[in-house]
């Protein structure tokens, strides 16, 4: 179950690599669809500069707040702030103070153990009520292999890490199939809630009509997970959302239009962004070598011998069947705008692709781009013979090869 929970997590976190397979939203756009669905959360504002943050806590009604960094990456309250501020979290007592703290945030990239060390702008802080728990819950609805179908998890051992937990203590963790065209039976969500712990029918009742309305929320909008942790039952007996994290499949985006609207390509990688413009499959790595490959099962292959001859591929770039001479150089634009590339590897099977357009491709680049880093093509398949004369008769400096070990092991030493 829980090889699920981790897989859809590594899936989100690539689509905030800016590779978007699943969209993530910003915790305030949760908030606000949570809330468009009847789910109840602490009072929460957004303010986009310091000045605005201010007035924002000045009339919020209660000094008691909480300032929370709104940058799509997790472990935020540990995370620092480029310019040496600690944590993207504080509990906040005035105004002052939340101007204080929010001139420190925004503008700033903080650094999360999700980021890397370039860490990711945060634009705008999230000002929210304080809410005392009596107790913190875990709820989750995603999708599970096992079942083939929508779950429930959920565990009253919330505020922390699931993983941890489930490893510490399995029996801590609920995990209820959901019958996908009926959603969850209110007598199963209200037994869910007494499982957990929930005091009194009150909060039970709150907590199932939640359980209901995540799922609701989830098969409507195309949701790939739900995650509340943690969920509190507060100390005069009700039950809220405290923070959330959703995340939608990609190919309901022409259904999901409103939600798909909300994506933040700030907190993207920006030559990712451009790569799915011209719909290349690009996810930018930290080695040195250049890929061009036309398959995922390829592209993975390639990646694994330059780093078998001591290499480290600089991205994952599939340029898939349909590509043409002019994506080609776009392809090459994006390899060369990455300073640490020092060679490029281009390893195509023509099979639905064909190398003569590749070769196309890495002649009009070669020529209009300038290109002064070494480049090794190794050209198999569907028009290789042309593909082969047309890089010999172009009379550029191109390292052309048959064997993928061979070629493999020259780009790694011309990038060394």
């Amino acid at each position: 179950m829980f090889t699920s929970l981790r897989q859809a997590r590594l899936l989100v976190q690539a689509s905030h690599a800016g590779q978007r397979r699943f969209l993530s939203l910003h915790e305030y756009q949760s908030v606000q669809l949570l809330n468009s669905y009847g789910i109840p959360t602490p009072k929460s504002i957004l303010a986009k500069t310091p000045e605005e943050a201010y007035s924002v806590a000045k009339n919020f009604g209660t000094d008691e707040l909480v300032i929370k960094a709104q940058v799509l990456a997790g472990g935020r309250g540990k995370g620092k702030f480029d310019n040496g501020f600690q944590g993207g979290v504080h509990v906040v007592s005035s105004p002052e103070q939340v101007k204080e703290y929010a001139s420190k945030m925004i503008g700033s990239k903080l650094i999360t153990k999700q980021t890397g060390s370039a860490g990711r702008v945060c634009n705008a802080v999230m000002l929210a009520e304080r809410r005392d728990p009596a107790h913190e819950y875990y709820v989750a609805v995603l999708n599970d292999r096992a079942t083939q179908g929508p779950v429930l998890v959920t565990s009253n051992q919330g505020g922390m890490n699931i993983e941890e937990v489930a490893a510490k203590d399995p029996n801590a963790i609920i995990t209820t199939p959901i019958d996908f065209d009926k959603g969850l039976d209110a007598a199963v969500g209200l037994d869910i809630a007494r499982k957990l712990g929930f005091k009194g029918e009150t909060a039970q009742r709150e907590a199932a009509g939640i359980f209901a309305s995540l799922y609701k929320l989830f098969r409507e909008k195309d949701a790939t997970q739900i995650e509340i942790n943690p969920m509190a039952e507060t100390v005069d007996g009700h039950v809220l959302c405290m923070d959330a994290k959703l995340g939608f499949d990609d190919n309901a985006e022409f259904r999901q239009r409103d939600i798909f609207a909300l994506r933040d390509i700030s907190q993207e990688e920006p030559s990712e962004v451009e790569a799915q413009k011209a719909n290349l499959n690009f996810i930018k790595l930290d080695g040195s070598i250049g890929c061009l490959v036309n398959g995922a099962g390829l592209a993975m292959a390639t990646m694994d011998v330059l780093s078998l001859h001591g290499g480290n591929p600089a991205n994952f770039l599939d340029v898939g069947g349909g590509a043409t001479p002019e994506t080609v150089k776009k392809a090459f634009e994006i390899l060369l705008s990455d300073p640490k590339v020092k060679s490029i590897f281009i390893n195509i099977f023509g099979g639905i692709m064909r190398c003569d357009y590749i070769a196309e491709g890495v002649i009009k680049a070669t020529k209009e781009l300038g290109l002064s880093i070494p480049l090794v093509v190794r050209l198999k398949g569907t028009k290789e013979a042309e593909a082969k004369q047309m890089i010999r008769e172009s009379g550029l400096k191109i390292i052309p090869f048959d064997g993928l070990d061979e070629a493999a092991a020259k780009a790694v030493e011309l990038a060394v």
